[in-house]
């Protein structure tokens, strides 16, 4: 049996994953509800950085396609 995978969006689940973040810190929900929020904002995260992680091989390796174009680590400036 052949199963169909979800297509991921991953503006949707950071959008999910903030409202997650307002909705804890804002500090009106239950002990319970709170730890459902955070079970759930970890696995948005993980997913989240599982699809950065495959954005940036695929980049990668398009660029490596590419022998002109030099690969540089992304440095985030302090802006």
């Amino acid at each position: 049996m052949t199963k169909k995978l979800k297509a991921f969006n991953f503006e949707k689940s950071l959008a999910e994953l903030e409202t997650l973040v307002e909705t804890m810190e804002n500090g009106e929900i239950s002990l319970e509800d709170s730890l459902k929020h955070f079970e759930r904002g970890i696995s948005l995260t993980r997913a989240c950085q599982q699809a950065l992680e495959e954005a940036d091989q695929k980049v990668k390796i398009l660029m490596e396609k590419d022998n002109k174009a030099a690969l540089e680590d992304f440095e985030q400036g302090s802006g």
